[in-house]
């Protein structure tokens, strides 16, 4: 194909959509912006597991605290690589004052929950509240926390369902965290005997139990509280430590509570009807 003809054909991508500000947008202008944007969203990626891998080799850094540092840095890097698009393209910055002054209203009305969970996990990314693998409660939900994002936190239940909790909660309510700075996790069975029973040997037997749990810590020691009399029925609750994440929990109440049926009726001891 002759140099003449390839000008020709690319003439064609020469033609003005719309005026922005005063400028003109061309098809050019615009399968530009659309393939620099491409390529900034894959740089940034690329450069943000880049900096994690790096972080985490010439650093102490914990892994929550390098996502951060990743993160605002990705984000950084396309603020400034989309207004160098822009510029490159030919678009004034300048043009966007008004419409930065709608952005404003908008953000004051219709975003300003979106605006207020970004702050919050910022705020949660530094002051570190709570932390990846802790033990939270929040919002009337119970679980690990498995990430912190720009906008919510995700906490996966003992149910192994992943609640999205939005970041502002995290600031504005009453947080419990049962990890925060350890690496244990708080376990409770309540186990209800028949009226009647010994409750020295219900004790023994329950803790006979967690003892012989390679799951259950040592330290703090396990104990066995009598917390109700319903009906003449005694009502124990064996409380424990366990350094066994949430996904795994599950299974192991479900052994503890086996294991404890076993016992008690191994010495006799019958559950309430």
């Amino acid at each position: 194909m002759e140099p003449q003809q390839i000008i020709h054909d690319l003439d064609r991508f020469d033609v003005r959509l719309f005026t922005l500000g005063g400028t003109p947008i061309t098809l050019w202008d615009v399968g530009f912006m659309v393939v620099g944007l491409i390529a900034l969203f894959w740089f940034s990626a690329v450069l943000k597991r880049w900096l994690i891998r790096r972080l985490d080799r010439h650093s102490h850094l914990e892994s929550d605290t390098r996502n951060t540092v990743a993160s605002l840095v990705r984000y950084a890097v396309l603020v400034i690589g989309v207004m160098v698009i822009m510029q490159a393209a030919g678009i004034n910055l300048t043009t966007f004052t008004v419409l930065a002054g709608a952005v404003g209203v908008g953000v004051g009305f219709g975003l300003q929950n979106i605006v207020a969970n970004f702050i919050s996990g910022l705020i949660v990314m530094f002051e570190r509240p709570v932390k990846l693998g802790d033990r939270v409660e929040v919002a009337g939900v119970e679980g690990s926390v498995v990430a912190i994002g720009a906008r919510a936190t995700t906490v996966l239940t003992v149910d192994n369902v992943a609640a999205i909790v939005p970041n502002q909660k995290l600031i504005t309510e009453v947080v419990k965290n049962w990890q925060h700075g350890t690496g244990t996790w708080p376990l409770s069975i309540a186990v209800a005997a028949k009226s009647g029973s010994d409750v020295n040997t219900v004790r023994e037997a329950m803790l006979n139990v967690a003892r012989s749990n390679s799951d259950v810590l040592r330290e703090p020691a396990p104990t066995v509280r009598l917390t109700t009399l319903a009906g003449g029925s005694p009502v124990f609750e064996l409380r424990m430590s366990t350094p066994v994440g949430i996904a795994r929990q599950p299974e192991l109440l479900s052994a503890l509570n086996f294991a404890i049926m076993a016992e008690l009726g191994k010495r006799g001891v019958a559950l309430k009807e």
